[in-house]
């Protein structure tokens, strides 16, 4: 696994040039997801590695999960969950199966993986592009971007031609041009004078009624974006959620999609 040079830090001094970057989010400690698409992603030939954020949450893996992301050393901003997990503050005001899963998360997690993850940043830079969890507008509020009305809030506040983003758990690309428009998150050729603010879908809870892991390929030399859903060992992944005691709604979303 090579590693990332991102234009925020001194690697904007370098000058090695990346070809295929893997970019995935929501992660939500499953671990048999996010090894499928690692290795997904290191077969199709991706030079790097991008996490979209919401590495822990509603699975049985954080510790696992959150430790591969950390030895990866890849650019990775902050998901709401890996906000919330991350924090000493009250759940209460959450959905209570959310709550339920974070509090467990919160106990499995060390004080020194809890504060890197209340030390990851927002919004970042990685060469020519932006990412954020939910929205460039107001990332710490956690909006989600489901149609185009929302999504032109958030290209008032994009200065790079293009953004990833994750959050909803669906994938979705979002397009201006004279007008904002979606298109189908398949394969998406960057064009000039185009912004594109793109959901790279959920590694481990996908919520668009698929359950197979989403994540996507950016071509920087070629200038696509290229959709990849695939099929990981889902029974082991509700076997774990089970046997920690977290509720079962949980293990049986995962197959629904939802």
């Amino acid at each position: 696994m090579h590693c990332f040079l991102y234009l925020d830090d001194k690697a904007r001094e370098t000058t090695n040039f990346i070809m295929k970057i893997a970019l995935f989010g929501d992660i939500h400690a499953n671990w048999e997801a996010l090894e499928t698409v690692l290795a997904d992603a290191d077969a199709q030939g991706c030079d790097s590695y991008v996490c979209l954020g919401d590495v822990v949450g509603y699975n049985a893996d954080p510790v696992k999960c959150l430790e591969k992301i950390q030895e990866m050393g890849c650019p990775v901003v902050k998901g709401n969950h890996d906000e919330d997990a991350g924090g000493e503050h009250s759940l209460e005001m959450m959905n209570p199966t959310a709550a339920e899963a974070l509090q467990w998360t919160r106990d499995q997690l060390s004080a020194e993986q809890r504060e890197w993850l209340a030390r990851m940043r927002m919004v970042r830079q990685v060469e020519d592009f932006t990412i954020v969890h939910s929205t460039l507008d107001q990332p710490n509020v956690w909006n989600y971007v489901t149609n185009k009305f929302d999504a032109m809030s958030n290209f008032s506040y994009q200065f790079t031609q293009v953004c990833f983003h994750g959050h909803t758990h669906v994938p979705r690309v979002f397009v201006r041009g004279t007008r904002v428009q979606e298109v189908t998150p398949d394969s998406v050729a960057i064009e000039p004078g185009m912004k594109y603010f793109i959901n790279a879908g959920s590694v481990g809870q996908p919520r668009d009624g698929e359950w197979k892991a989403s994540y996507c390929i950016y071509d920087t030399d070629n200038k696509i974006v290229t959709f990849r859903r695939l099929e990981y060992d889902i029974e082991t992944t509700q076997k774990k959620i089970l046997d920690a005691g977290l509720p079962k709604v949980l293990a049986d979303r995962l197959s629904q999609g939802r």
